[in-house]
């Protein structure tokens, strides 16, 4: 008797296969204009259909964290090479914005798709919505961070873990405007499949400042690691035994940052790790506009240990960041923010970038 394939499992393997061929593409996707001054955060999603889709914030008017602000998105059919017209994924129902999506494809085969609402800066939760017509209809959205308060989670930031368990890390503090030092990573779990959320028995903080912008991934031997954005100097790390309920002692890597958030994902074609992050060598001294050098590092020993950084953008006067990272086939799908300095001020003219780059590139070959 033949064993019986769903044809979502047919579907994928056909859409995936003309993928497998390696590409090398470096294009600003998404560059600003007059209207459209800042576009940041992305995330990438392969569809039902094989084709890509790619979802970022698109600022409109403005260009501060807080500005007016929709999730946009935009289709390939060949790869990345070319993206068609933008279409809105989340209008802005915000008081200031919405911002930071992050594309989830479940184990089961649904796509997620998870953005900010920002109405203030003691009021920043975090959204869920389904998709029911890939890439274009989305059930209503639903409401993920339970707490009051302010979350942060980065763009291409929820997990899930092969419990099934999904995993949405946020930044959390009662008001970021009078109480940024208290920020702490706090994350919301869910046991079935998104339909309800609920926060994690306990945190991470340190005394004195903010621990902010985490990432996840998980371990091999069911653990999982959390990277910690912070002002000391480096990137710290923390890791959970029981599904991220309760987190060790954080402690600091010797992975030079300033003040940025970093990256990180499992490459599965060979099982080590994956960390992009700003390698500025003057760490908490370097500013927002000195997020440059953005550079790689394997890890092999599942981030005991990191191979040396090869650069991804090192223009000194460049500033990149909020860096998604997704696998097709051999290659790795990257997005990040763009900044050159030319004496604007802020974020202003700021692009989204797309690369895709060969895993082995990674690899140093």
């Amino acid at each position: 008797m033949r064993a019986r394939i769903s044809w979502f499992a047919m579907a994928l393997a056909m859409a995936a296969a003309p993928m497998n061929r390696s590409l090398t593409i470096n294009q600003i996707v998404c560059p600003p204009t007059a209207q459209y001054p800042r576009h940041s955060e992305g995330d990438t999603a392969v569809l039902k259909d094989g084709r890509l889709l790619l979802a970022w914030t698109e600022f409109e008017g403005g260009f501060a964290d807080d500005a007016p602000a929709v999730i946009g998105g935009k289709v390939s059919a060949d790869g990345g090479r070319t993206w068609g017209e933008k279409i809105v994924l989340q209008p802005n129902t915000g008081r200031r914005n919405v911002m930071s999506a992050s594309l989830l494809r479940k184990r089961d085969g649904e796509l997620l798709l998870f953005f900010l609402q920002k109405d203030g800066p003691d009021n920043l939760s975090v959204w869920m919505r389904r998709a029911v017509r890939e890439p274009d209809l989305w059930t209503s959205p639903t409401r993920v961070s339970t707490l009051p308060g302010y979350h942060v989670m980065n763009n291409a930031r929820v997990i899930e873990l092969t419990s099934g368990r999904l995993l949405a890390p946020t930044a959390h503090t009662p008001d970021a405007a009078k109480q940024h030092k208290a920020m702490s990573c706090l994350c919301y779990l869910s046991d079935d499949g998104g339909a309800t959320w609920r926060p994690a028995k306990s945190r991470i903080g340190f005394p004195e400042s903010a621990a902010m912008e985490p990432g996840l991934v998980e371990l091999k031997d069911g653990r999982v690691l959390m990277i910690i954005r912070t002002v000391r100097g480096c990137i710290y790390t923390s890791h959970s035994t029981d599904g991220c309920q309760t987190w060790s002692e954080s402690k600091a890597t010797s992975l030079t940052a300033p003040a940025a958030p970093a990256s990180i994902a499992r490459i599965p074609s060979t099982g080590d790790l994956l960390l992009i992050w700003a390698n500025n060598p003057k760490g908490a001294k370097a500013g927002w506009k000195e997020r440059t050098p953005l550079a790689a590092a394997i890890s092999r020993d599942e981030g005991n240990t990191w191979s040396a950084p090869r650069n991804i953008e090192d223009d000194p006067k460049g500033s990149f960041g909020y860096c998604s990272i997704r696998f097709v086939g051999n290659d790795v799908l990257l997005t990040y923010y763009d900044w050159r300095d030319t004496g604007q001020k802020g974020f202003q003219n700021t692009s989204l970038r797309f690369r895709r780059l060969p895993v082995a590139w990674f690899y140093g070959k």
